[in-house]
């Protein structure tokens, strides 16, 4: 297809993911709205697809949104994960990671530019749907996190790549904690490239298509606003960020805390002391680990620790207090983990 050439527009709709061309532009669509966007197997299938079938057909951009006024991707439908091993059936959930990690590596590798429209919630898999692209527009509504160690598992979707290559210790502090991020925290980290306000931020596919020769870049900053509203609190407290999570053990870490002053420090601290040891254990090596990496290498070293850490007891029981009793009171039992080997495949204590 020559340049510039507009497209037979063509839609196809599964219960969960809608996907078009608008002229020279591929939208896909999340429509799991109940579930705030969840992924399951199904759904990272149909994203995949569609990628592989537009891959070579002269598209000038791929738009990733959602239909969900709160959520943008709540993450990985975590729950089935446990449903799966509490049933025996480990093999259901190895399928659901090696679609997704094989997914992210695609979307980071694609030659056509992806551009994902962040407006709302964007948890865990989300980051995994959209970090990796060339584009990442957040609205005001965005609010973007990776939660794992307060479920007993771990950043993941290529969190080992991506958080340990963010400036200072702020992909350590974010990974470990699993703080949220605002608009402006998320610009700041360059998670996000361009703000776009929620107002104007559903024209961005009609934008794209209206100007297939202007570079997405331009189109995104005819759109968007130079900062969005508000400050970044990662900005605020980078110093002590930079001091206490460049720490090298969790045990340091805390200590750091523990000797700074301020109310930041002493909320972070305690929130370290509520989340999961084994989790914190696992990230605070695979970070460390990831900075050497490719991101091939790290997807494949994740799905490796998923094999192991979905069937630990702290998984359990982060799914349990966190999805089925809603308690928010997970008991956790001390770290099993015992690092990475030099080929980078996890290390178990027993």
């Amino acid at each position: 297809m020559s340049e510039g050439t507009v497209m037979t527009a063509t839609v196809q709709t599964t219960d969960t993911v809608r996907t078009e061309i608008r002229g020279s532009v591929g939208v896909i669509t999340l429509d799991r709205v109940t579930a705030l966007n969840a992924l399951t197997t199904e759904m990272v299938e149909a994203i995949d697809a569609a990628l592989a079938e537009w891959e070579d057909t002269g598209l000038r951009a791929v738009v990733l949104d959602s239909a969900s006024p709160k959520a943008f991707c709540a993450g990985g439908d975590i729950r089935a994960v446990q449903e799966n091993s509490l049933a025996g059936n480990p093999e259901s959930s190895e399928r659901f990671f090696s679609t997704e990690y094989r997914l992210n590596a695609r979307i980071a590798e694609y030659p056509v530019p992806f551009v994902s429209l962040i407006d709302g919630i964007c948890m865990g898999g989300g980051m995994g749907l959209s970090v990796h692209g060339a584009f990442r527009v957040v609205s005001g509504n965005a609010t973007l996190s990776m939660p794992e160690t307060g479920i007993g598992f771990f950043p993941d979707v290529g969190a080992s790549y991506f958080l340990s290559r963010l400036p200072g210790a702020l992909g350590v502090y974010l990974g470990l904690t699993g703080a949220r991020m605002s608009a402006a925290d998320a610009l700041y980290t360059g998670l996000a490239t361009h703000f776009i306000d929620d107002a104007a931020i559903t024209l961005v596919p009609a934008a794209l298509a209206d100007h297939p020769h202007r570079p997405v870049d331009e189109t995104l900053r005819a759109l968007g606003s130079p900062s969005p509203v508000g400050e970044s609190t990662l900005a605020a407290h980078r110093g002590q960020i930079d001091w206490c999570f460049s720490a090298d053990t969790l045990a340091e870490i805390d200590e750091r805390l523990a000797a700074a002053a301020g109310d930041w420090a002493a909320t972070t601290r305690d929130a370290l002391s509520r989340l999961s040891p084994q989790s914190l254990q696992i990230t605070l090596e695979l970070l460390a680990w990831g900075r050497q990496r490719t991101l091939r290498e790290c997807l494949a070293a994740e799905l490796h620790l998923t094999r192991d850490v979905i069937r630990t007891p702290d998984f359990a029981e982060g799914i349990r207090a966190a999805l089925v009793d809603k308690d928010r009171n997970p008991t956790w039992g001390a770290s099993r983990f015992g690092g990475l080997d030099p080929d980078g495949l996890p290390r178990w204590q027993h």
